[in-house]
């Protein structure tokens, strides 16, 4: 109990002084047995008796201007032996390069974790002239200055570091801690720097003085190496080397030094001095930095370093340039007017009052509006989802710059129409290179500013929220510290829990082209008992009592030599006699990943179907709505009107049917026309096993010119 709730308080957001003032109830603390009566009690077990993995943050000053600056840091070395020596990684670790293959005469190469890449295998042919046998750990970098507050204007500037030996999918999930807060970097503005130019020069070498003095360790270890156990106890020589930056845009001009253009050498006018370097600088369309922060780091390239970003360059860049070039060449009564119209559907968000109205627009709303953008006016995603591959093979990679070439093809149709009149968009341009730094670095999910802006939470927001904003940053790191001594705590006690249980050898698997999931079903009905009159009239199965039929007296005459044709059967059909008169009705059914490498992921939520009855939602009635589905049967055409199958499934669905794909979609779209299927004037419907269903899909109205 002592234990449970010291990790409730810390874990759960609980002020210290709503912890102090619950165990000052007279009885709390002798009721619960606690070792502890107040939070500063607790805080000085949490600092004196618990250990940590992580090392201790430092905090230096750093000069610029006549004015000090702060810098909160841990040692960078200390900092990636923490996490390549957790026991809880060592079973997923990569210390070598590999070469993986989609086919077995290995012609078609696949390109997915950091160590599949081209950078890896570059560099470890560069290290092992120097040092042979070394093992690379590849250090990746990500900082981003992020609010605190929603008034006051209070900032924080993390840095967080993770290591490319560990797969993308458990980097990729804060609960793993395969993250580390390296640094808080000063958020000064520079107040007392009145010129402008000076002021921006001032900001840029403060940023890349503090990474100067907080990767500093990185110039040495990165070619003598440093011999280092892995969480199996493994020994081998370390080589910690500078592979990946992760950060948006601004910092990725802030990290190259770069403000347009092309970088050129202007450091061999410094010693002419300062204002002959800072003409210099501007003239080549960089920065005027002395010393950046990857002067010195061995074997780094910090231009190859840079990585494409999903969230900013694409959606919260690219799609938000597009919605505002289909607003000015359609207009926004038209695009809302179609956004209006769509059909409803569970899996996808429907802005009911248009899309060109909002404001403030996160990554997670442009991807929403992605969903449903094509089927409003016609423009080109395909790379969008193409570059977001979980594994790229060279097939597919140059799909994706068949769809970048396409559209390069027809952009010009918005110079036509006066909207652009160039495409000169950092974002667009960087779009080039996705194919190239997928196969340096690996697939973009190696390096997606959406999983360390998450971090920011955790390591930024709620660390600002359990202080008394005064000095925050000695605050905010002692309480991290006590946070991570809770975690790593908490592990250990699970462990002994667990008994001497020996985990089973990981043989890592490669991934393939293949998108693995699994259809899933809850326990228990959601309707117990339906009546069929019920199943017509609240959930709009008009035809469910003729397709059972047809399907039973289908199933009766499953083994018959000669096929059943449609009016025998609907003359069998119509003398079966149901000897029952309710039904359990499920509402939903599932699709969920698979952990198909064997990394231990939890399974998530990837697709989803639904069906709701009319129901009662105040003084109204909310009508029955049922999702759109894919549906294969195979081969066999026949089984959209019988539904055939031999043996009975478990779980049966009631289909009514659009008809079928034609043989080659539109031509200017890429999208496929249906309607509905009709026998007499009726709906044509059956009963499928459920098995048989796909995925969801979302039916989009075919717009004319104009929506009325």
């Amino acid at each position: 109990m002592d234990w449970e709730v010291a990790k409730w308080a810390k874990l759960h957001g609980l002020s210290s002084t709503a912890l102090s003032d619950l165990l000052a109830i007279k009885g709390v603390s002798e009721r619960l047995s606690l070792s502890f009566k107040n939070v500063k009690e607790l805080n000085a077990i949490i600092d004196h008796e618990l250990l940590t993995g992580r090392p201790k943050f430092k905090r230096e000053q750093i000069v610029v201007a006549g004015e000090a600056f702060n810098v909160y840091y841990r040692n960078v070395i200390e900092c990636v032996k923490s996490l390549y020596s957790d026991p809880n990684f060592a079973r997923y670790l990569a210390f070598v390069p590999e070469h993986h293959y989609a086919d077995k005469d290995e012609t078609v190469c696949l390109f997915h974790d950091m160590h599949t890449g081209k950078w890896w295998w570059d560099t470890q042919k560069k290290l092992d002239q120097h040092s042979p046998g070394g093992t690379i750990i590849p250090i990746i970098i990500s900082s981003d200055k992020t609010q605190v507050t929603l008034f006051r204007n209070k900032s924080a500037y993390p840095v967080y570091l993770t290591i490319g030996n560990i797969p993308k999918e458990i980097r990729q999930k804060p609960s793993c801690g395969a993250h580390i807060l390296l640094a808080y970097l000063p958020c000064t503005r520079l107040d007392h720097i009145s010129n402008k130019a000076s002021h921006h020069r001032s900001l840029a070498n403060l940023y890349h003085a503090c990474l100067s003095r907080v990767l500093a360790p990185l110039k040495s270890i990165g070619l003598d190496g440093i011999t280092r156990a892995s969480g199996d106890g493994t020994l081998r020589c370390c080589h910690l080397l500078f592979a990946s930056f992760v950060g948006n845009y601004p910092e990725q001009l802030l990290a190259t030094g770069i403000k347009f253009g092309e970088l050129l050498d202007a450091l061999a006018t410094l010693d002419e001095g300062n204002m002959s370097f800072v003409c210099a600088c501007s003239a080549a369309g960089i920065k005027p930095i002395i010393h950046p922060f990857w002067e010195d780091l061995p074997f780094a390239n910090v231009f190859h370093a840079i990585t494409p970003d999903v969230l900013h360059q694409l959606y919260q860049g690219l799609v938000k340039h597009l919605l505002g070039w289909l607003t000015a060449a359609c207009g926004a009564a038209e695009i809302d007017a179609r956004c209006r119209r769509l059909p409803p559907n569970h899996h996808i968000r429907l802005f009911t009052k248009g899309i060109t109205c909002l404001s403030c627009i996160s990554g997670t709303e442009h991807s929403q509006i992605c969903h449903f953008l094509l089927g409003i006016v016609i423009g080109l995603l395909d790379f969008l989802y193409l570059a977001q591959y979980l594994c790229h093979s060279l097939e597919t990679l140059q799909l994706l710059d068949d769809a970048l070439s396409l559209f390069y093809e027809n952009k010009d149709i918005f110079i036509d129409l006066g909207i652009r009149n160039n495409f000169n968009l950092p974002k667009l341009h960087v779009t080039r290179h996705y194919s190239y730094m997928i196969m340096m670095l690996g697939t973009t999910d190696n390096y997606n500013t959406e999983y360390t802006e998450r971090l920011h939470i955790d390591y930024a927001k709620d660390a600002y929220r359990a202080t008394n904003h005064k000095d925050e940053f000695a605050q905010m790191t002692r309480w991290l510290k006590r946070k991570e001594k809770i975690l790593r705590h908490d592990k250990y006690v699970i462990w002994r829990l667990a008994g001497d249980v020996e985990s089973e050898p990981h043989h890592s698997r490669p991934p393939d082209m293949t998108f693995h999931r699994l259809q899933t079903m809850p326990k228990h009905p959601t309707a117990k008992a339906v009546t069929i009159d019920k199943l017509v009239d609240d959930y709009g199965a008009t035809f469910f009592h003729e397709a059972l039929a047809r399907y039973i007296t289908q199933l009766r005459h499953a083994e018959d030599p000669n096929p059943l044709h449609d009016r025998t059967l609907e003359i069998l059909a119509h003398n079966i006699h149901f000897l029952f008169r309710t039904l359990p009705v499920f509402h939903k059914v599932k699709w969920v990943s698979v952990d198909a490498r064997g990394h231990g992921n939890t399974t998530i939520t990837l697709d989803s179907v639904h069906a709701r009855p009319q129901r009662r939602s105040g003084s109204g009635l909310l009508p029955c709505r049922s999702d759109t589905v894919l549906v294969n049967l195979g081969a066999n055409t026949e089984a959209i009107s019988t539904g055939i199958e031999v043996q009975v499934p478990s779980h049966l669905a009631y289909i009514e049917w659009f008809s079928p794909f034609p043989l080659a979609p539109n031509r200017h779209h890429g999208l496929y026309k249906v309607s509905r299927s009709l026998l007499g004037g009726a709906k044509l419907a059956s009963i499928v096993p459920l098995s048989k269903i796909v995925q969801s899909a979302h039916l989009l109205l075919n717009f004319g010119a104009v929506i009325p």
